[in-house]
């Protein structure tokens, strides 16, 4: 197990998103669908029983403001990320911190559109763990896997606004 030191109260989560995986190319796609799939539920879920009034817009008309969905957000953020991480770990063990991350991360979001925030903790909960399980082979390898994830959760999301006409 390369994440350092995994609390019980993650034990529902599978093993693999504790090690580091010879390919990383198959761990991203592994935690991408493990962020993505239960993200997809809790959007159903949350707007059956808040009916959010409220969505976030991404102004997806046009190839650059895809680009800046799709890859800059997921960069920036990404980094963001190592940031707080780095602050929280010095406060407290992995997991815990993994958690705070992610709550952090949905009260940002919250503040676009209220309900985001109650989606958006799970992706950032996979994607916080997914750096720290990282980090040891080297900054920016961590970023790598932590960047890929996040690029194709907002591509799935990009590309079933652009179908369902969100544009």
């Amino acid at each position: 197990m390369q994440f350092p030191g995994r609390p019980p109260w993650l034990g529902f989560l599978p093993d693999f998103l504790f090690d580091v995986d010879d390919w990383p190319e198959r761990y991203i796609l592994k935690a991408w669908v493990l962020a993505l799939v239960p993200s997809i539920l809790l959007s159903v879920v949350v707007g059956l029983i808040l009916h959010p009034q409220t969505q976030p817009d991404l102004h997806l008309n046009g190839v650059g403001n895809i680009l800046l969905v799709v890859v800059a957000s997921p960069v920036i953020e990404t980094f963001i990320l190592a940031l707080v991480l780095a602050g929280l770990t010095r406060l407290l063990s992995a997991g815990p911190a993994a958690a705070a991350s992610a709550l952090l991360w949905g009260l940002a979001h919250s503040s676009a559109a209220p309900a985001w925030g109650l989606v958006v903790w799970w992706p950032f909960l996979i994607m916080s763990i997914a750096y720290l399980t990282w980090l040891h082979t080297g900054f920016l390898r961590a970023i790598f896997v932590t960047v890929g994830i996040h690029a194709l959760h907002n591509c799935f999301g990009v590309l079933l606004a652009v179908l369902l006409g969100h544009t």
